[in-house]
């Protein structure tokens, strides 16, 4: 059992962080004390216990490298949320450290974007509106169950992320836990699922499908642990729980998912198994994380696809499939290139539309129905103890994430339709 304790605390251990990223060329220098600015407002550790929201606010409220939040209430504003990662030479140096490979630091920044909000945004649309909606749909669910298993673990779990001497060159995600990683869970989730939903439906090369979905899943992993994300031990337990998951899931999403095409009570279902999960989060401690509102989005985007979905059978735009798998993989040609093009320009930018549409409408009608000012809640801190900013930060991005997730599976095929560039559907949907 103690050769067991050794090997964890050695997979958690900064130090093995910093020698995974000195291998890809990142190194720590002395601070250049000509830029004592940056330096100073860098939300990158330095030394692994102080940060600039500490320094902003001079509160002990963010996870230390070495210790378990101190703090028993923590407070954060908007402006605590930055995402930038340093994109100059002179910021690195500043805030102590030096990138010597500029390939491998883009590379994993490339990476690590294959698990955030930006990537999700743009990809599932993309698959539903170019790929295969069948096969969409599943992997939005298996992706929803893993995310919320993972968040959850981590506001319960509560380790802190990396400290000293690894280094902190990311931003984003700064204000979460660290275990498990939940990259490294979507990194086995999504590219995996597609995988094994795909196999015995098209006719292609599995071992092509395996090498692609080993490069994906890697790439995401190690770039977390280059970025100083997470420890060798977040990515271990992140891979370990996803392929746990996937397991039961993988079969059980499958049945599901024909159960929520057909059964007349499904939105009904959708939406109060959502937000029942959204109103009982799992979390300890009085330390505030935006893993609960990303999850809100999570489970609502999973919801107004799956709603969309239905809306599409139950209208009959949806059929049962009139031939049977493994069908032939249709290979694009330089006009259906094109019309996958224009398809994902207008869909997208109508997305984004109803996105910014939607936040303000339903933000608005949110603090009216609550009757609080929107401009004075949208000023003040996020904090666990602040019940009304909770309320109607929660709902507003519930309610704007299914209408863009209904929009996906639904509104925009619609005008596709109306519009004579449907993507050709010659085999099934379902």
């Amino acid at each position: 059992m103690d050769a067991f304790s050794e090997i964890l605390e050695h997979l958690r251990d900064p130090a093995l962080v910093a020698k995974v990223q000195s291998y890809f060329g990142v190194e720590r220098v002395t601070p250049s004390k000509t830029s004592p600015t940056v330096s100073q407002n860098s939300p990158i550790q330095r030394n692994g216990n102080t940060t600039a929201v500490q320094r902003r606010k001079g509160k002990n409220d963010l996870p230390s490298s070495t210790d378990e939040p101190q703090s028993p209430v923590s407070t954060f504003s908007e402006e605590d949320s930055d995402d930038d990662t340093f994109s100059s030479d002179v910021d690195a140096e500043a805030a102590g450290f030096k990138i010597k490979s500029k390939f491998w630091f883009y590379l994993f920044t490339l990476g690590t974007a294959l698990g955030d909000e930006l990537f999700y945004a743009t990809f599932i649309p993309f698959w539903f509106w170019n790929v295969d909606g069948a096969v969409g749909r599943r992997m939005v669910l298996v992706w929803c169950i893993n995310m919320y298993i993972g968040q959850g673990l981590k506001d319960l779990v509560c380790w802190p992320r990396p400290g000293y001497p690894a280094i902190r060159l990311q931003k984003k995600w700064a204000l979460e836990y660290g275990m498990p990683s939940t990259h490294a869970m979507v990194a086995v989730s999504i590219p995996f699922s597609v995988l094994l939903y795909t196999m015995d439906r098209y006719q292609y090369s599995a071992a092509l499908g395996i090498i692609i979905a080993f490069l994906w899943c890697s790439l995401i992993c190690v770039s977390r642990v280059y970025l100083g994300m997470h420890s060798v031990l977040d990515i271990v337990a992140g891979l370990g729980l996803s392929i746990t998951l996937l397991i039961p899931l993988i079969p059980l999403v499958d049945h599901l998912d024909y159960t929520l095409l057909t059964w007349r009570w499904s939105p009904i279902i959708l939406l109060t198994v959502s937000i029942f999960l959204v109103v009982f989060y799992p979390r300890r401690g009085d330390r505030w994380t935006p893993t609960r509102g990303d999850t809100a989005m999570v489970l609502s985007v999973t919801a107004g696809v799956h709603i969309g979905s239905w809306t599409n059978f139950q209208l009959g735009i949806m059929r049962e499939p009139s031939l049977s798998p493994p069908y032939a993989i249709l290979w694009p040609s330089f006009e259906m290139i094109g019309l996958g093009v224009l398809r994902t320009v207008i869909g997208l930018s109508c997305i984004l539309a109803t996105r910014a549409w939607c936040k303000w409408a339903s933000y608005a009608t949110v603090c009216a129905l609550l009757r609080l000012n929107a401009n004075d809640i949208k000023k003040q801190c996020y904090s666990v103890h602040n019940r009304q900013k909770n309320i109607v930060e929660l709902s507003y991005k519930f309610i704007t994430s299914v209408l863009v997730g209904f929009n996906t599976t639904y509104l925009m095929p619609s005008v596709f339709r109306l519009l004579g560039i449907s993507r050709p559907t010659f085999y099934t949907e379902m």
